[in-house]
């Protein structure tokens, strides 16, 4: 770790637009005391910690963040853990706003990416002190152009551990401490969960992404989804098995047997009300009713928000606490 040193936005490189470019350079006049004691808190807040990060790139980044932007499912999620609210963020796959299961706790965030790409204006006119992001994300792209805005964390390769994604965020925003005691929590509950599980020990679990009239399996590898139901014992069909060929895996209604198991947790990439709709619209499908989740009162209609996203802590714990409700209550 370097020693601490005066943090100085960069200026904006000539491929963004000249708004935006006055927007920072005004910023960067104003950075005087303001003579109410407010120095001494911005000299804090401007000294600066190097870290290394997924890339490989040395990063100088401020000691106390106070305007963060998260370009990606995962940094926004494990900001929110750790109660660091950014000030523009991405909206979630296949929504508008930031997904909904992060929506409450991301009230005052601007969106100013998707899945895809970041708006670089709309990012820049923020004024953000540390941008951050993961391989998730079309923005790992850009990241080049990132950087002439503001000190930008590339926190996690793709299909990256989500644990270890979630402490790189934190150390990005000097909040490691924090994220392994919610790890350590985290972990802790699911052990007492595995225990409750009595008949549904081991049993196999399929996750389903009902859009447009068909399937898609989600969750499969080490992402939150699978790495938190292997933690708990539980299996997943066959062909649910392994790691995944992309985010989500269509299934044909001609194999529609081949989502079943013991139960089956389904949802869209929107909230559980949308789940509900999806659901109905399942149960119309030639051979739905064939399956033993459906016989059995097994299917859980779940926030698909969270268990279809690229996901983080706040995910992972919803999906747990789902798991819970429905095969320990």
């Amino acid at each position: 770790m370097s020693s601490p040193r005066t943090f100085r936005r960069a200026a904006l490189i000539p491929t963004t637009a000249a708004v935006t470019g006055a927007l920072l350079l005004s910023a960067c006049g104003s950075d005087g005391d303001s003579g109410d004691g407010g120095g001494k808190a911005k000299a804090a807040a401007e000294t600066t910690r190097r870290i290394t990060d997924a890339q490989g790139r040395e990063v100088d980044v401020p000691g106390t963040p106070r305007k963060v932007v998260t370009l990606s499912e995962p940094t926004t999620d494990a900001a929110l853990a750790l109660g660091v609210e950014p000030v523009g963020t991405t909206a979630g796959r296949g929504q508008r706003g930031v997904s909904s299961y992060l929506a409450d706790k991301a009230s005052k965030a601007q969106v100013v990416a998707t899945v895809a790409e970041a708006d670089l204006e709309k990012l820049a006119a923020l004024q953000p002190d540390l941008i951050l992001l993961d391989e998730t994300t079309g923005a790992k792209k850009t990241v080049d152009k990132l950087q002439e805005i503001a000190p930008t964390v590339v926190t996690a390769k793709l299909n990256e551990d989500w644990k270890k994604s979630f402490t790189d965020t934190a150390d990005a925003l000097n909040k490691k401490a924090a994220a392994e005691k919610w790890l350590t929590d985290f972990d802790a509950r699911v052990a007492a969960t595995k225990k409750q599980l009595g008949a549904n020990a081991g049993k196999s679990v399929s996750v389903i992404r009902w859009q447009d009239g068909a399937p898609s399996v989600v969750g499969k590898g080490d992402g939150v989804v699978g790495s938190t139901l292997r933690a708990l014992g539980l299996t997943r069909p066959k062909d649910q098995q392994g790691a995944s060929t992309g985010h989500s895996e269509p299934v044909s209604l001609e194999k529609l047997d081949t989502i079943d198991g013991d139960w089956l947790f389904l949802g869209t990439l929107g909230d559980r009300a949308d789940g509900e709709k999806a659901y109905g619209e399942a149960r119309e499908a030639t051979n739905f009713g064939a399956l033993r989740a459906e016989q059995d009162s097994h299917v859980v209609v779940v926030e698909g928000s969270a268990w279809n996203s690229a996901g983080g802590p706040l995910s992972a714990r919803i999906v747990l606490d789902d798991v819970k409700e429905a095969l320990a209550g």
